[in-house]
């Protein structure tokens, strides 16, 4: 069985009970982040309705962590690209070298 942390966190002025394998400081972190992301929307947005904000909050949550998909994508293809740069460079070097 496994271990499972149980958490009560704050989102929005409403209490929730957080059960995970994480612990606690990560889940209140994300709890946290969460609520932060819902305060902004209220800020920017008079939304009366507890489901709007939220549903809004999520747009905006799944918004950043699709960009970061795409930023790492990139940078995992730029670095790709390098080290084959690199292998093609050594190989070359090594086929040079007097020894090999």
């Amino acid at each position: 069985m496994d271990a499972k942390n149980v958490v009560q966190v704050q989102i929005f002025g409403h209490g929730y009970t957080i059960r995970g394998e994480a612990d606690q400081e990560y889940i209140l972190g994300v709890a946290g982040y969460v609520d932060r992301k819902m305060r902004e929307i209220t800020d920017k947005l008079p939304v009366a309705s507890l489901s709007k904000v939220a549903i809004l909050a999520s747009l905006n949550i799944a918004d950043e962590l699709f960009k970061e998909r795409a930023r790492l994508e990139a940078q995992e293809k730029t670095l790709g690209s390098r080290a084959a740069r690199l292998n093609a460079v050594l190989d070359d070097l090594f086929e040079k070298s007097p020894s090999g």
